[in-house]
């Protein structure tokens, strides 16, 4: 049987959680896993599943408050242990240096693009997975 690839959307925007959720697609590519989904809207929530582990790859909205997805990036790489790779949903294109600085290992600028978000999400779970062949 094939593993599923699970993916952490964090923000506190639920249109935005269903905008990636639909964009990137159960197969955001064919070299990858199916994904499936979890939600989370709070920074304490996205902790706690980070620390409970099984998470491959997490999107986090730049756009959320109070905890904008750049700052938690970068709380995250610092204390999780093998913190999963991450796509940085960022509010303009011009933001991309923050998602170098926040250490994201891609970033998608809003409004979102469907073929950009898979092709981000494709790109982060390719870090963490084997190829799905």
């Amino acid at each position: 049987m094939q593993r599923t690839a699970t993916v952490l959307v964090y923000s506190d925007n639920v249109n935005t959680r269903e905008e990636v959720r639909l964009s990137a697609g159960r197969r955001p590519a064919a070299d990858v896993p199916p994904v499936e989904y979890v939600e989370c809207a709070t920074l304490p929530a996205l902790l706690s599943l980070l620390e409970e582990g099984g998470i491959d790859a997490c999107v986090l909205d730049g756009e959320t408050a109070p905890a904008g997805g750049m700052g938690v990036c970068r709380q995250i790489k610092d204390e999780i242990f093998d913190c999963p790779p991450v796509l940085l949903l960022i509010g303009r294109p011009q933001d991309a240096w923050l998602a170098t600085w926040s250490r994201a290992e891609a970033a998608v600028p809003h409004p979102l693009d469907p073929a950009e978000v898979a092709h981000g999400l494709a790109e982060v779970l390719r870090r963490r997975l084997p190829a799905a062949a």
